[in-house]
């Protein structure tokens, strides 16, 4: 059973879903996990905390500090360093429902609540089951907040179309909790397949200086570099992540080193290389650097100022690496407007690669800023172009490829 033993935290915030939460803990505790729950005040008021405390064994936390009149006539528990006690013991927290109130907070990293305090302070993989009515969830600022914590690498419990408490039809409806049940039994049974493995990943642009306050760099977000540190994490892998200048939160457990320019991202490399397993290197490092590079800025009424400025090639990081290859796997990323596939096998056999992917920034779905890809995947004998998915997802696929490769 993947949920034995398992321990469950369950935030439970004031949408009118929150009387599900009863059939979910108890399909939870029958399956074999040990569950505690924090609420909101106002979820509070929409299902019992006395019930939920039977259900569970536990305590239930609502209040940050204690209250002497609470509507259960149960103990609420001093919160003092509680929620990071909470934080530390679960293997999971799960927040259902999810209302837009407190996906707003979670974004903003508002901690005005002892659930929201406890979200902070979690270490652990954290769920959220959105709930809320159609025109709510629609709003652009709503999707915006929850396609922001997606990309911090929260998981989203997907709503359904249906019947809401307005009486309105439309998507807002929170999954099931036989749904919710179905995707943390998931989970859990994830394999570990790269346990033991250690893994070197680059990300994100670098930045080359034309004076004290100007710079040459690229539009690369770094999303599928972090997405790929996330997935190997998740599957086991000791992941090191060095990073260009992005504005990206850093997954849970993976050692980040950030880096600004190429010859930064360079000795990073470098010095990070030894008893790596694989070596994944998704960061558009800059191809040229100015030659001179004044200490202060260049004012535009400087007669001594010409406007052409000279520019050398910066180390080729990929070619460098491919070269000195000893005892791991090298898998470089090639970004293609034209000859895609010819350029890349080119690219794959001069650096020295294990494999090589894909991408064409003309393609819908795919490039700089999107949290999807198109990718192909492409090794000495074999081309395996995959269909539009998001970043994450082309980042597991990536590391499929390369377990199937090294069996």
């Amino acid at each position: 059973m993947p949920l034995k033993g398992k321990k469950i935290l369950l935030g439970i915030t004031g949408g009118i879903a929150a009387y599900k939460m009863c059939s979910f803990v108890r399909l939870l505790v029958k399956a074999g996990a040990e569950v505690k729950v924090v609420m909101t005040p106002s979820a509070a008021k929409l299902v019992s905390p006395l019930t939920l405390s039977v259900l569970t064994n536990n305590d239930v936390v609502i209040n940050m500090y204690p209250e002497h009149s609470d509507p259960e006539n149960i103990e609420t528990v001093s919160a003092g360093t509680w929620h990071i006690k909470y934080g530390l013991w679960a293997d999971v927290f799960i927040i259902a429902p999810a209302t837009a109130n407190s996906i707003a907070k979670i974004t903003c990293g508002i901690s005005d609540n002892f659930l929201l305090s406890t979200v902070l302070a979690c270490r652990c993989p954290v769920f959220f089951a959105p709930t809320m009515d159609v025109d709510m969830y629609n709003k652009p600022v709503t999707q915006e907040n929850i396609k922001k914590l997606a990309g911090r690498g929260y998981m989203v419990i997907e709503p359904f179309y249906g019947e809401l408490a307005s009486g309105l039809f439309g998507m807002g409806k929170m999954a099931e909790p036989e749904i919710m049940f179905d995707v943390l039994k998931i989970h859990f049974e994830k394999k570990k397949d790269l346990k033991n493995k250690k893994v070197l990943i680059t990300a994100g642009p670098t930045v080359e200086p034309i004076d004290a306050v100007r710079y040459i760099s690229n539009y690369s977000s770094g999303k599928m570099g972090f997405d790929l540190a996330r997935a190997a994490d998740e599957r086991g892998a000791d992941v090191t992540l060095i990073a260009g200048p992005v504005n990206l939160e850093t997954p849970n457990g993976i050692k980040r080193i950030d880096v600004k320019s190429s010859d930064e991202m360079y000795k990073a490399v470098i010095a990070n290389l030894k008893g790596k397993d694989v070596v994944i290197m998704t960061a558009a490092v800059a191809d040229f650097k100015p030659v001179n590079v004044p200490g202060n800025k260049i004012k535009k009424e400087d007669k001594n100022f010409n406007m052409n400025i000279e520019l050398e090639k910066t180390t080729d990081i990929l070619k460098a690496v491919g070269k000195n290859k000893k005892n791991f796997f090298l898998i470089g990323f090639a970004l293609e407007t034209d000859n895609g596939i010819p350029n890349a096998q080119k690219k794959l056999k001069e650096k020295n690669l294990d494999m090589i992917v894909l991408n064409n920034p003309k393609e819908e779905g795919a490039g700089f800023g999107t949290d999807t890809n198109v990718v192909s995947l492409i090794d000495k004998r074999s081309i395996k172009k995959l269909e539009k998915m998001t970043k994450y997802e082309a980042g597991n696929e990536i590391l499929n490829y390369y377990l199937k490769k090294i069996k």
